[in-house]
C-alpha cells in the first residue's frame, strides 16, 4: 500500500490528505517530525519537507505540488465534476495560483510561524529548539491572520468557491492551513462569515473527518474543532 509522511499541523500534509479523501485513495499514514532528520526519511526525501508520498513501487513524490499535480494527472483527469483542477487553461492557472498562496504566502505569514511556537517547539527537544514561544513571532504572525481571512471571505462571497464554481486545490489547500490554525483558536468566525461559511461546507465533506478527528500530544483543539455547525 502506498504511504504517506505527513505531520498533523502541517498545512501543506492536510491539503494532501483532503485530496486523498476527495479521490479515496487507500494509504498509510505516517507522522514524521521533519526537524530530527532521520536517515530513512531524508533518503526518500533529502530536502527533509512534508508531506512526502511513497507509492507501491517505492517511489517517492516530495512536496504538495508535486504530489497534487501527479494525483491529477492519474486519477482527476479521470473524476469528471470532481475533478480537483478545472478543464479550461485559465482556471487551472487561477486554482494554481491560490494553492500556491495558502500554502506559501500564508504558510510564511501566519500558518507556520504559528504552528511552530505553540506546537512544534513543544515536540522539539532543545537541541532541535524547543523550549518556550517567542511572544514576538506569535504577535506578528496573528497580526496577519485578519487580512488573510478577509482576503478568504472575498473569495467565498464572490465566487461559489475559492477559485470558480466548482470545489478545487484552492478549496483543500486552504481548508488544510485554516484547519490547523482553528485547531488552535486562532481565528475569530464572527469577523468574516462569508469564509465561516464556506469553511462550514468545506469541513462537512467526509474527507475532512480524519482531519477533524486529529489530536497533537500536549495541544487541546479549540472546542468547536470538530464541530460541523459552529
Amino acid at each position: 500500500m502506498s504511504t504517506l509522511y505527513h505531520h498533523p499541523m502541517s498545512a501543506a500534509s492536510r491539503f494532501i490528505r483532503l485530496v486523498i479523501g476527495e479521490y479515496a485513495f487507500e494509504v498509510d499514514m505516517i507522522e514524521e517530525r521533519p526537524w530530527e532528520k532521520r536517515k530513512a526519511f531524508l533518503t526518500a526525501n533529502p530536502a527533509g519537507t512534508l508531506p512526502v508520498f511513497v507509492d507501491d513501487n517505492m517511489r517517492a513524490l516530495c512536496g504538495p505540488f508535486v504530489i497534487a499535480e501527479f494525483m491529477d494527472e492519474t486519477h482527476g483527469v479521470l473524476q469528471r465534476e470532481r475533478r480537483l483542477l478545472a478543464e479550461e487553461p485559465f482556471q487551472r492557472a487561477e486554482i494554481r495560483r491560490l494553492t500556491e498562496w495558502f500554502l506559501l504566502k500564508l504558510e510564511q505569514d501566519v500558518t507556520h510561524p504559528l504552528c511552530r511556537e505553540r506546537v512544534y517547539k513543544l515536540q522539539m527537544s532543545t537541541e532541535y529548539g524547543g523550549g518556550a514561544p517567542d511572544s514576538r513571532v506569535l504577535r506578528a504572525a496573528r497580526a496577519n491572520i485578519r487580512q488573510h481571512m478577509k482576503y478568504v471571505a472575498w473569495l467565498a462571497g464572490s465566487r461559489g468557491w475559492l477559485a470558480g464554481k466548482r470545489m478545487s486545490y484552492a478549496d483543500l489547500a486552504a481548508g488544510g492551513a485554516i484547519s490547523a490554525l482553528d485547531y488552535l483558536g486562532e481565528i475569530n468566525w464572527d469577523e468574516t462569515p462569508a469564509a465561516k461559511e464556506w469553511y462550514q461546507r468545506l469541513k462537512s465533506r467526509p474527507a475532512f473527518r480524519a482531519l477533524l478527528a486529529d489530536r497533537v500530544r500536549g495541544v487541546v483543539p479549540v472546542s468547536h474543532y470538530a464541530d460541523l455547525d459552529f
